[in-house]
C-alpha cells in the first residue's frame, strides 16, 4: 500500500493519479476530510499533529509520500509543520514504511547563484527558517540509518486545477480573464517554474525507484527559463492579447504587508525576483533521462486554455 499524508491538495491528488496510472491500485489517502479520486481509495481521517492519528494513519504502508500543505501563514507553520514532520517520521520508522517528502525552496538563498541539491540553507524569514528546520530533521534521520526516505523539491508552482501561486494567481490567471498581469519586483530576471502535473509524477516515480532513497532530487522543469516579460508574451499570443503587465516594486509589498496579511507573508521571497533564479534538475535528468518535462509553451497553452477567475 502507498499512501498520501495530506491528501486533497493539487500535488496530492496528481501523484494519487500517478500511482494509480504506474504503480499500484492500492492508495491509502489521508487528512483531515479526503475525498476520493479512484473509487478503490481507502480513506483515513487524521489529523497530523496527532502522534497516535499519524501512526494509525502510515501503519500498514509500504510507502507514504508526506505533501500536507499549509496555509501562508508563518505562526502556523511554526507550530504545525515541525509537529508533522516528526510525527510523520517516527510512524515511518516504526512501521518500517518508506517515506518521501514534497519540499520546497524556502529555505534556500535568494541569490542568482544556481540552486542545487549541495546548496546551504539561508533562509531569508521565518518560513524559510521553518522549511530548513523540518528538511534538516528528516536529512538527519536519513544520514543515521532510521529511516529510508528520500526528499523531492520544488521551486515555485504553476500548473492547472487548484494549484496555487504567486505567478498563477498575478500572472496567468490574469492574463486568462483578460485582464493586465501584475509581476512582482521585475520582469526581466528569469524564473523556475515547475508544472505541478510534472512535479506530482516525478514524487511518484522516485518513490517508486528504490536507489532514488537516501537523497534529495530537484524535481524536473523546463529548462529553458524564461522571465516575466517572456511568458506573459507567450500566454498573450495564445489569447490574442497585448502583451502588457505592471511590475510591482518591493515597496508595495512592503507597505501593503502592514495592512494585508497575504502580503506581508510574501515579502521574505523577494530577494529571489530581483534576479535570475536557477533551479537546477540536471541531476533529476541524468537519473530519469525519459522523463517527459512539460514546456512552459505546452504548460501556458493548458491555462489559456482552460482558464480559472483571476484573483
Amino acid at each position: 500500500m502507498q499512501t498520501i499524508l495530506g491528501a486533497n491538495g493539487q500535488i496530492a491528488e496528481e501523484v494519487t493519479r500517478e500511482l494509480f496510472r504506474d504503480h499500484t491500485h492500492d492508495i491509502r489517502l489521508v487528512s483531515r476530510n479526503p475525498r476520493k479520486v479512484h473509487d478503490t481509495d481507502t480513506l483515513v481521517s487524521a489529523d497530523l499533529t496527532d502522534a497516535e492519528a499519524t501512526d494509525r494513519a502510515v501503519r500498514g504502508s509500504d510507502i507514504a509520500y508526506l505533501t500536507v500543505g499549509l496555509p501562508m501563514d508563518s505562526g502556523t507553520w511554526e507550530e504545525k509543520f515541525p509537529v508533522i514532520m516528526r510525527n510523520t517520521i517516527d510512524a515511518c520508522e516504526k512501521h518500517g514504511t518508506k517515506l518521501v517528502f514534497f519540499d520546497n525552496t524556502y529555505m534556500y538563498p535568494g541569490t542568482t547563484e544556481p540552486q542545487t541539491e549541495s546548496t546551504g540553507f539561508a533562509p531569508n524569514g521565518r518560513k524559510g527558517r521553518v522549511r530548513a528546520k523540518i528538511a534538516t530533521m528528516l536529512q538527519d534521520e536519513i544520514a543515521a540509518g532510521r529511516i529510508e526516505a528520500t526528499i523531492g523539491r520544488a521551486p515555485e508552482f504553476y500548473g492547472p486545477g487548484k494549484t496555487q501561486s504567486l505567478t498563477n494567481s498575478m500572472v496567468f490567471n490574469r492574463v486568462a480573464a483578460g485582464k493586465r498581469p501584475v509581476v512582482p519586483v521585475s520582469a526581466k530576471t528569469r524564473r523556475s517554474l515547475i508544472w505541478t502535473p510534472d512535479a506530482s509524477r516525478a514524487m511518484a516515480l522516485i518513490g517508486n525507484t528504490p536507489d532514488a532513497y537516501g537523497q534529495t532530487w530537484h524535481l524536473p522543469i523546463d529548462p529553458d527559463r524564461k522571465t516575466y516579460a517572456q511568458l506573459i508574451e507567450l500566454a498573450s499570443e495564445i489569447t490574442g492579447g497585448r502583451a502588457s503587465y505592471t511590475v510591482l516594486p518591493p515597496l508595495v509589498f512592503t507597505v501593503g504587508g502592514l495592512f494585508v496579511q497575504p502580503l506581508k507573508e510574501i515579502q521574505e521571497l523577494l530577494p529571489r525576483y530581483h534576479g535570475d533564479n536557477i533551479f537546477d534538475t540536471s541531476k533529476f535528468a541524468n537519473r530519469f533521462p525519459d522523463f517527459d518535462v512539460t514546456t512552459y509553451s505546452e504548460g501556458i497553452s493548458q491555462l489559456m486554455n482552460h482558464p480559472r477567475t483571476a484573483d
